[in-house]
């Protein structure tokens, strides 16, 4: 090797680590909340090791690719997908990240899940869609207890099976709502159904946005006439082993989230059946969406844990200006606030799924919704700063930092944007009281903990008493988030991350524009968010 080529004060590749264990925030709130296992602590060590990192970087590298005829001119409408996808969807499956929950006896399966998703979604966001929707389209289905009882095994099942075909014992499933007139006024959907006359119904009509067009199964909202909007169980093969119609017009050409197939879908007589009742499909498939946007909340949260991981890594051996850039008090201090910002996000995660273990509903209605508001807004935030603590190294694709940055909006626009969501909760506040009640009881949990959390929760409650206005849609939903994070970290997180989040986020008006502001005990908090323990 020449002189000039010798590689000095370069970090080692962020290999061989345990994103588990080595995750204090969630590994701490895991045992916490009953849901640390086995097959979790297996599933971080697996998420840290140069193989799965590899199976993340091929996934996307070589993105799917459309197929919709045979070579000798036969319609498939089939996707391919590299073998690392089908390697991450085989241990997301495996590791009962898909329906599986919803079968088992044990005493915390969801939060268990939850936990598994969070890990194994560092590895690779993507692949993630229908795992989501799989585990989602559970209790949607149970609307229709003889579909239900016919879909519902393979669907909680833990082996992944891919191809399009009868009999399979691993099922996965999706969902069409969007249409390209509407978007997410799915009330204005053009698809429509007709009943066939022997327990099924034909669709027609386009949607917009088909993601994981390869699952076996999909929930569709379309128009019957005369009855309103309606939710129809789709499948890909007919229980006489026949292809239904469900033809791929293409695949579109995303910003991130590569790896995942997402397509528009064209219906002609397609086959369906209906599931819960005829004109109420809106609410049948809500029961699908808050569980995916809990997911959200997840995947948001596990990708900047990914990146904070990244920076605490880089800068602890990264030097400059005469030392380690993890002990220059202005490094420090930005990835100290990244630190607090991350485990906000993942104790409020692991809380929600709690709440599906406990059937929390009320409590779940309300903080699913500003959660997937607020945490899967800050994720760009983490993402872009995270990336900047790599200096130019984290512009390069091989750094993996750009896969994590053009990943991080997609939560907010998936399963609801900002003001869909925004809306949502002002709904919530309006038309339920008793979710109201019982979020503000959750603040309340940790009352006489931090003056500063006593403060906003005094001011929330009052805020609350009146319905508030539209415009105020967005504020009301950060401010009930942080209220929720700030009370959760008080009563369960180190003091100095209580601290630094009250001291950083719970002030007049929030957090700072900028990460690294006012932080207290920032290398306390870099201490424990470092990756490699």
């Amino acid at each position: 090797m020449a002189s000039t080529h010798e590689v000095t004060n370069q970090p080692p590749p962020l290999v061989d680590h345990d994103v588990y264990a080595g995750d204090l925030a969630l590994a701490e709130t895991a045992r916490r909340l009953g849901a640390e296992t086995d097959g979790l602590r297996s599933l971080g060590r697996l998420a840290g090791t140069a193989e799965a990192q590899r199976w993340g970087t091929d996934a996307n590298a070589y993105p799917p690719v459309l197929r919709t005829h045979d070579r000798y001119g036969h319609r498939i409408d089939e996707v391919d997908f590299h073998p690392a996808y089908h390697r991450l969807l085989t241990e997301a499956v495996g590791h009962g990240l898909a329906g599986a929950p919803w079968a088992t006896g044990a005493t915390t399966p969801h939060t268990t899940r939850a936990a598994g998703f969070y890990v194994w979604s560092q590895v690779e966001a993507g692949h993630g869609c229908p795992v989501s929707m799989t585990y989602a389209v559970v209790p949607a289905l149970r609307h229709e207890p003889s579909l239900a009882a016919a879909y519902e095994p393979g669907l909680t099942g833990t082996r992944y099976e891919p191809g399009l075909r009868a009999g399979k014992t691993g099922l996965l499933a999706g969902m069409a709502m969007t249409e390209k007139q509407g978007g997410s006024d799915v009330r204005a959907n053009r698809t429509t159904a007709v009943d066939a006359g022997d327990g099924s119904w034909r669709l027609t009509g386009h949607k917009w946005f088909c993601s994981a067009p390869m699952c076996d199964l999909f929930l569709v909202l379309a128009q019957v006439p005369g009855a309103g909007l309606t939710c129809f169980l789709v499948p890909r093969v007919l229980p006489s082993g026949d292809r239904n119609v469900f033809r791929l017009q293409r695949l579109k050409d995303k910003l991130g989230n590569r790896s995942n197939a997402s397509s528009e879908v064209e219906f002609e007589d397609t086959v369906g059946w209906p599931v819960g009742p005829v004109g109420r499909g809106l609410r049948t498939i809500l029961e699908m969406v808050r569980v995916t946007r809990l997911d959200c909340v997840l995947g948001s949260a596990a990708l900047m844990r990914a990146a904070v991981a990244q920076a605490v890594h880089h800068t602890t051996y990264r030097s400059a200006f005469g030392g380690p850039l993890r002990e220059k008090p202005l490094m420090a201090a930005v990835l100290a606030d990244l630190a607090v910002e991350s485990e906000a996000a993942t104790v409020l995660g692991l809380r929600l799924a709690a709440a599906v273990d406990a059937g929390e509903d009320d409590f779940g209605r309300l903080a699913t919704a500003v959660a997937k508001f607020w945490v899967c807004k800050r994720a760009p935030a983490v993402a872009g700063e995270a990336l900047e603590c790599l200096g130019g190294n984290g512009y390069v694709e091989e750094s993996g930092m750009p896969r994590l940055f053009r990943e991080s909006p997609l939560n907010s626009i998936w399963e609801g944007s900002g003001n869909v969501l925004a809306l949502d909760v002002l709904r919530a506040l309006a038309r339920e009281p008793a979710a109201a009640e019982a979020v503000l009881a959750e603040v309340d949990a940790a009352a006489g903990g931090d003056a500063r959390l006593d403060a906003v929760a005094k001011q929330l409650r009052a805020d609350l008493s009146q319905p508030p206005s539209e415009a105020a849609g967005r504020q009301v939903a950060a401010r009930i988030a942080l209220a929720l994070q700030g009370s959760l970290l008080v009563r369960h997180a180190p003091a100095p991350v209580a601290d630094a989040f009250c001291a950083t986020r719970l002030g007049p008006d929030g957090p700072a524009g900028v990460f690294g502001i006012g932080v207290p005990s920032a290398a306390t908090l870099v201490d424990r968010a470092a990756p490699t323990r």
